[in-house]
């Protein structure tokens, strides 16, 4: 018998590109949506994006009221409001030790014990997340891919202590409520899609570093000889250079694999703050 997802109050922490989106596609789906963000500022730059993606959304006809929608999700600063939820999505920066410290606090907050504590993360093992926490069995990674709204694929990964029923109960988020469709993946650095993605992206750099091609040549020949969608380096600024950068760190740290190090060019552009669509400047300039 198919489980039931049975979650219908969602907290999602961090309202940047992949929080928002997190939260725009729960809320599409008619559930009631607490964004948790640092600070007052970011808190009201993840409210506009939340409006200015479902604006577009309803110009094209994905959804009938963009407010109806943000009707169904609160954006706040504190997060004690997260204690009636019954999943938290975590999307916060790509550090370690920022998501371990959020973890050891959601177990405090978050109330109802069998709510699910999930990790968007690109890269960190789970189960670093999860013995921080009094219940490892509810911790999994549900990793999400950007533009959320748009790309339909979720990685489900569970670690050694997660509750099959946590899997099941995710799986039923993910595909029954969300609509989305869901991969299973081991808990080891960069799970099944970065770890196959990030070697192909470092190799694009290198190949710029090394003066072997231009930017526009490296990524015209995949999108034109491979037929990718974009190529490999405007796939990075898309990505986020910074954290690109931390997921090659998290892979190299597990496997000790050269192809995973990170090339001194992409870590100069990330000193530099050069972190790609974000900031409007990484292998291109954007508007």
């Amino acid at each position: 018998m198919p489980v039931q997802s049975q979650v219908q109050k969602v907290g999602v922490v961090g309202c940047g590109l992949m929080g928002a989106g997190i939260a725009e596609v729960s809320a599409r789906a008619g559930l009631d949506v607490v964004v948790a963000e640092s600070s007052a500022a970011t808190a009201d730059a993840g409210r506009a994006r939340l409006e200015k993606s479902l604006a577009r959304a309803e110009a094209k006809g994905k959804v009938d009221s963009a407010a109806a929608v943000l009707e169904r999700v609160r954006v706040v600063t504190d997060l004690g409001e997260l204690a009636d939820r019954e999943l938290v999505v975590e999307a916060i920066v790509e550090d370690e030790d920022a998501k371990t410290e959020l973890f050891r606090t959601l177990d405090k907050v978050v109330e109802d014990r069998s709510a699910i504590l999930a990790s968007n993360t690109s890269s960190i093992p789970i189960m670093k997340l999860g013995v921080v926490t009094e219940r490892p069995e509810q911790v999994i990674g549900i990793h999400f891919f950007n533009p959320v709204p748009v790309l339909q694929l979720v990685e489900l990964v569970p670690s050694l202590l997660t509750a099959d029923e946590t899997t099941a109960r995710s799986r039923a988020f993910v595909e029954e409520t969300l609509g989305k469709k869901a991969i299973d993946c081991q808990d080891r650095a960069g799970f099944v899609v970065n770890a196959l993605l990030i070697p192909f992206v470092l190799s694009a750099i290198r190949m710029l570093e090394s003066g072997f091609a231009t930017a526009e040549d490296i990524d015209r020949g995949l999108v034109l000889g491979a037929a990718h969608p974009q190529g490999p380096l405007a796939l990075a600024d898309l990505i986020g250079l910074d954290t690109t950068k931390a997921v090659a760190e998290s892979l190299y740290e597990e496997f000790k694999e050269p192809l995973y190090a990170a090339p001194p060019l992409l870590a100069r552009m990330v000193d530099a703050g050069l972190l790609g669509r974000k900031t409007g400047r990484g292998f291109y300039t954007y508007s």
